[in-house]
Protein backbone atom coordinates (compact mmCIF):
# COMPACT_ATOMS: atom_id res chain seq x y z
CA UNK A 1 0.00 0.00 0.00
CA UNK A 2 2.98 2.46 1.19
CA UNK A 3 3.86 2.55 -2.89
CA UNK A 4 0.09 3.64 -4.05
CA UNK A 5 -0.11 6.08 -0.68
CA UNK A 6 2.76 7.72 -1.90
CA UNK A 7 1.78 8.22 -5.92
CA UNK A 8 -1.11 9.74 -4.28
CA UNK A 9 0.29 12.63 -2.20
CA UNK A 10 2.97 13.37 -4.72
CA UNK A 11 -0.12 13.95 -7.23
CA UNK A 12 -2.92 15.53 -5.03
CA UNK A 13 -0.61 17.83 -2.79
CA UNK A 14 -0.29 20.34 -5.45
CA UNK A 15 -2.22 23.43 -7.36
CA UNK A 16 -5.56 24.40 -6.78
CA UNK A 17 -6.44 20.82 -4.23
CA UNK A 18 -3.40 21.65 -1.95
CA UNK A 19 -5.36 24.63 -0.96
CA UNK A 20 -8.15 22.65 0.34
CA UNK A 21 -6.93 19.42 1.35
CA UNK A 22 -4.00 17.68 2.40
CA UNK A 23 -3.30 13.94 1.80
CA UNK A 24 -0.21 12.97 4.67
CA UNK A 25 1.27 10.29 6.54
CA UNK A 26 2.38 10.04 9.81
CA UNK A 27 5.22 8.21 11.54
CA UNK A 28 3.11 6.66 14.94
CA UNK A 29 5.89 4.96 16.27
CA UNK A 30 8.26 8.33 16.28
CA UNK A 31 7.27 11.95 16.44
CA UNK A 32 4.10 11.27 15.30
CA UNK A 33 2.76 8.98 18.31
CA UNK A 34 0.77 11.92 19.96
CA UNK A 35 -1.35 12.75 16.93
CA UNK A 36 -1.88 9.02 16.02
CA UNK A 37 -2.82 8.48 19.94
CA UNK A 38 -4.99 11.44 19.92
CA UNK A 39 -7.06 10.13 16.87
CA UNK A 40 -7.28 6.46 18.19
CA UNK A 41 -4.60 4.70 15.72
CA UNK A 42 -4.26 1.21 17.32
CA UNK A 43 -3.10 -0.60 14.20
CA UNK A 44 -0.92 0.08 10.78
CA UNK A 45 -1.39 0.93 8.28
CA UNK A 46 -4.64 2.95 9.43
CA UNK A 47 -5.83 5.71 6.75
CA UNK A 48 -8.36 8.23 8.82
CA UNK A 49 -9.74 11.18 6.88
CA UNK A 50 -11.80 14.07 7.13
CA UNK A 51 -11.62 17.20 9.25
CA UNK A 52 -8.84 17.28 12.04
CA UNK A 53 -11.43 17.83 14.76
CA UNK A 54 -13.81 15.05 13.12
CA UNK A 55 -11.36 12.10 11.75
CA UNK A 56 -13.33 8.95 10.18
CA UNK A 57 -11.55 5.66 9.38
CA UNK A 58 -11.23 4.77 6.20
CA UNK A 59 -12.49 1.87 4.67
CA UNK A 60 -12.15 1.09 1.10
CA UNK A 61 -9.66 -0.10 -1.20
CA UNK A 62 -5.73 0.19 -1.25
CA UNK A 63 -4.70 0.45 -4.54
CA UNK A 64 -3.69 3.44 -5.98
CA UNK A 65 -7.27 3.89 -8.13
CA UNK A 66 -9.13 2.94 -5.45
CA UNK A 67 -7.68 5.84 -3.11
CA UNK A 68 -7.58 8.12 -6.12
CA UNK A 69 -11.43 7.93 -6.63
CA UNK A 70 -12.61 8.18 -2.83
CA UNK A 71 -9.92 11.28 -2.77
CA UNK A 72 -11.56 12.82 -5.62
CA UNK A 73 -15.16 11.90 -4.44
CA UNK A 74 -14.35 13.26 -0.87
CA UNK A 75 -11.83 15.13 -0.18
CA UNK A 76 -13.53 18.86 -1.18
CA UNK A 77 -14.16 22.07 1.00
CA UNK A 78 -16.70 21.12 3.33
CA UNK A 79 -19.16 23.67 4.89
CA UNK A 80 -16.88 25.44 8.11
CA UNK A 81 -16.10 28.94 9.07
CA UNK A 82 -13.66 28.95 5.86
CA UNK A 83 -16.16 27.85 3.33
CA UNK A 84 -19.58 28.98 5.14
CA UNK A 85 -21.19 29.47 1.66
CA UNK A 86 -21.07 25.57 1.25
CA UNK A 87 -23.39 25.40 4.43
CA UNK A 88 -27.02 25.04 4.77
CA UNK A 89 -29.03 27.25 6.43
CA UNK A 90 -29.21 25.60 10.04
CA UNK A 91 -25.11 25.27 9.62
CA UNK A 92 -24.38 28.76 8.93
CA UNK A 93 -26.88 29.87 12.41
Amino acid sequence: MKPAWDKLMKKWNKGDRAKTSLIADVDCTAAGKPLCEENGVQGFPTIKWGTPGSLEDYKGGRDYDALKNFAKENLKPQCGPANIDLCDADKKA
